[in-house]
Parts: C-alpha cells; structure tokens; sequence
C-alpha cells in the first residue's frame, strides 16, 4: 500500500486530558505562595494559641488538636504550587545550562536561568502545555504525523508538548526508514516545518522537499524573519514554490495529512487524550495511530 512517493508531514493540536484552568504562571506561582505560606503560618499561630489557652483551662490530656480539613487543603495547594514552582525553574536551568549564550525572552525581571514570569504549568497534567488552536488557546498537546499520499497511511508518529513544529523534522525522517525501510521520495510540510537545518538535511538525504517558507513580511518584520528570508536554503526553496505556482507537488500537503487528521478527530471522535503525562500519551497518540492504519489495511483488503 505504502510506495512513498509523495509523504506530507503535519501537525495537529490534541486537547490534554485536562482543564486550562488549572495551570498557573510561575508569577502568579510565586505570589500565592508568598501569600499561602503567610496565611497558613498565620492559622497555625492561632491555633498553637488556642491549643495553649485550651491546654490551660482543661488540662492537657484533652486533646482536640486535629489538623482541620480546610487547613490541609490549603497545605496541600500550597506544596503543589512549591512542586510546580521548583519543576519550572529546574527546566529553566536546564536550558540555560544546554545553550548558556542564548538570551531569555523579555519578563519581568528578565534573569539567565528562571523562568518567564509568564511561562505556565498544569497541576493536572503538568507535561501538558496551552497551545494555539483554531478555537483559541487549550491545553493540549501536539501531534506529529508523516503520511503517505497514494494511501493516506502513517508512516511517522510522535508527539511533542511544544508548540513549534520545526524540531521534529528529523524524527519523523529518522522514523520513516526505521518503519519502512526507505525513504520517502518527496516531502511536503507547512511553514512551521521549515528552517535552513532541516531544508538542509531534506538535500543531504536526497529528498525532493515541498516546504512553505511562509509569507514574508516587509518594513515592521522581526529580525529573525528578515535573517530566514536573506538563508540560502529558504531562499531556493521560495523560489522553488514560486517557479511551480499551483502546480507544485506542495498541493499534496494539504489532500494527504489534514484529511487524516479530520477522520482520527471526526470518525474516531478522538479530540482528547484520555492519558495523562508525556510518557503516557504518546503511546496514547501511536496507538491511534495504529488504529487508523490497521482501518486502511481493512478497507484495501474488502
């Protein structure tokens, strides 16, 4: 069924199994927490008082000192909104410490190594992340997928928790020999996909690649806009798409994946993970996956 003569990568964005309004920013983390801890210490004073007071007029081997159900909750939130606090400024440790030049994005303060005052975590399903969707902001993840045209069958599957695309290329790449056995012949991919290191590995492999390099913008463009426009490898293949116009093999993306994408959503009914976790629903994700291609198989086969 799979020639592999024309494969289009794509992406699409899965609610997580779990609400957006359980995530908080790392500055409103710290704010609670400084407010939590007063709050909490300031209940746990009053009752070491009334303890004392109680102690005095009844003696001591009443007790009556149980820890009340609404104060535990409020430890319990605040030791989850700590967790979440230390998770986010150790992955941003982590990161300054892999690319120790890179500059932080703007926050208030900015500081090498902590987190954006607005960078968030989910207390539901912290490997989640609120991502762009056509309906607006969800938590979500997203989901990758090489497909073959002349079968509409998945060749590549993954699953990232980031937004961006253009990190994915040389999985889904790596993954298509692995589970084929070859290469496919051409590839087709949006605009998220394209960068002059993956434009580039597309020539190193021989691949005949389809990838919008995105409308570019003139006058107010961002600097790393203009920087992608003036790279070699961006360069030819703008032209390359210009010089086919509407009839470049770039069509193919569009008929090959996002019909796919609408049978796994609209068929299946499959718009959120029913796992929680990274680890977990990427398996999640592969069996899908798995379940559209065995239903390729039956319906070649009938």
């Amino acid at each position: 069924m799979v020639k592999l003569g024309h494969v289009a990568l794509d992406s699409t964005k899965i609610k997580a199994n779990a609400s957006k309004h359980k995530a908080m920013s790392y500055e409103r983390m710290k704010s609670s927490e400084r407010a939590l801890t007063e709050e909490v210490r300031g209940w746990l004073e009053r009752a070491d008082a009334q303890d004392r007071d109680e102690d005095r007029r009844l003696g001591r081997e009443k007790r009556g000192d149980e820890m009340p159900e609404w104060v535990k909750n409020k430890q319990e939130r605040l030791a989850r909104i700590r967790a979440a606090k230390r998770a986010l400024e150790q992955e941003a440790a982590a990161a300054a410490a892999k690319d120790p030049k890179s500059e932080d994005p703007p926050s208030d303060p900015p500081s090498r190594g902590k987190p954006d005052a607005k960078k968030q975590r989910n207390f539901t399903d912290p490997d989640s992340r609120i991502m762009k969707t056509k309906d607006g902001f969800e938590q979500a993840y997203n989901g990758q997928a090489a497909v073959d045209a002349g079968s509409q069958v998945i060749v590549a599957a993954k699953l990232t928790n980031a937004q961006n695309d253009v990190h994915e290329v040389h999985d889904l790449l790596h993954q298509i020999r692995a589970n084929t056995g070859r290469q496919a012949k051409e590839i087709s991919a949006d605009s998220g996909y394209c960068s002059e290191e993956n434009l580039r590995e597309l020539s190193w492999r021989r691949i005949n690649a389809y990838v919008a390099t995105g409308r570019q913008k003139h006058g107010g463009a961002s600097a790393t806009k203009d920087a992608a426009w003036r790279s070699p490898w961006t360069r030819r293949m703008a032209t390359k798409l210009k010089r086919g116009a509407h009839r470049s093999r770039y069509r193919l993306r569009k008929v090959t994946a996002e019909p796919v994408f609408g049978q796994i959503k609209e068929a299946f009914g499959f718009r959120r993970f029913l796992l929680r976790s990274l680890a977990k629903v990427r398996e999640e994700w592969r069996l899908i996956c798995a379940v559209h291609n065995l239903r390729k198989l039956a319906n070649a086969r009938s």
